[in-house]
């Protein structure tokens, strides 16, 4: 086994000793951006913004550098991978959150979670109607380039990752640790969703899936995401933490209406009548998609070759920033530019789906022609 990277440990201590705590997680990273110096502050220091004596003892530990090396092992033993907030793979979109995860632990690939990418997301007891809803809506949008994330749940969760199975790439949120996969019936859909694309959580690997476990994780669902859509709901369903999440992180919400005498239907048509976005089928959510990806998205035939319309002006603008003969960071693409994180991505993909952009790993584009 080679070195451990000493970035990704100390991220990982960080993980460990406060995964169970957000509210004390966003404190410590905001007050101490790179996690060396929160694992090497003052005890006094760290109950000052909220550790107990415990808690601040156990943070810079011995003992809880031995965990983080033990859990980086399981993690490369089984093959899976990590990310952190320190890394340049870390994903963009998830970064703009207000209390992104620090740690990201994943099976399967890494380019998946650079989307673009759209949540699909409802009830755990659908009706026949949500069900086939979410997956015809999950494949159309996966067969076009859309990457489905949403959270393994049964019902409107699973039907989502299956359809978007039969299109594309699809990613699963998980409450709990990758070695606990929950719904246990789902460890099969588990393992083909990490083949096309990714299953992430940001719990350590034997977290059990704890109620309080679920409403949290529904932010990296929405955060990985451009929008969030609800299939079906009832009035206090989970699925509408995710529409909230979603608002919070300025992404587009959309529901899918449904029967006016069915609970399944109360929360998806309440968000509507707040002003959601009224979903039908994958054109609707294409429409509230970034320029360039709309017009790229809606000008593509079903189960067709997508045409090559002349390039915008931006894309013209990213395409020459390109070489043929070097590797493009994206964050020097970014640089110097009035585009956000969202906007590039959704350029560099139309980019890529005309077949003039090819993607490397660390967020690195290369010009084809």
């Amino acid at each position: 086994m080679g070195a451990r990277p000493e970035k990704k440990l100390t991220y990982l201590e960080l993980n460990l000793a406060l995964y169970d705590n957000l509210a004390l997680m966003s404190r410590v990273l905001a007050r101490y951006p790179d996690p060396a110096e929160a694992l090497a502050a003052p005890r006094a220091e760290l109950r000052a913004i909220g550790f107990d004596e415990a808690r601040a003892r156990r943070l810079g530990s011995s003992g809880l550098r031995r965990e983080a090396e033990k859990e980086f092992d399981r993690l490369e033993a089984n093959g899976y991978s990590l990310v952190t907030l320190g890394d340049a793979e870390y994903p963009s979109l998830l970064r703009e959150i207000f209390d992104p995860p620090c740690v990201l632990s994943f099976r399967g690939r890494a380019d998946v979670l650079e989307g673009p990418a759209v949540a699909v997301v409802g009830s755990r007891t659908p009706t026949p109607y949500g069900r086939a809803v979410a997956e015809r809506l999950a494949e159309d949008l996966a067969s076009r380039g859309i990457v489905v994330v949403s959270g393994l749940a049964r019902g409107i969760d699973a039907a989502a990752h299956g359809g978007a199975l039969r299109g594309g790439r699809t990613i699963a949120v998980l409450g709990s640790g990758l070695k606990m996969i929950y719904p246990k019936e789902h460890e099969q859909l588990s393992a083909r969703i990490a083949e096309a694309g990714a299953v992430v959580s940001e719990f350590p690997l034997e977290t059990p899936p704890l109620a309080q476990n679920f409403p949290r994780r529904n932010r990296i669902i929405s955060g990985l995401g451009l929008a969030a859509v609800v299939v079906e709901a009832a009035e206090r369903s989970g699925s509408l933490i995710s529409a909230g999440f979603a608002l919070e992180h300025g992404r587009e919400v959309m529901a899918v209406p449904g029967n006016v005498t069915s609970d399944r239907s109360r929360g998806t048509n309440r968000l509507i009548k707040e002003g959601a976005k009224l979903v039908e089928g994958w054109e609707d959510v294409a429409e509230e998609m970034p320029e360039p990806l709309r017009q790229c998205l809606l000008a593509r035939p079903s189960g067709g070759t997508p045409p090559l319309p002349l390039l915008s002006d931006a894309e013209e603008a990213v395409w020459r920033r390109l070489r043929p003969d070097a590797l493009t960071q994206m964050d020097d693409l970014l640089e110097g530019s009035s585009m956000s994180v969202s906007e590039l991505l959704a350029i560099l993909l139309s980019l890529e789906i005309k077949n003039l952009v090819a993607q490397h790993p660390g967020k690195a584009y290369r010009r084809r022609i």
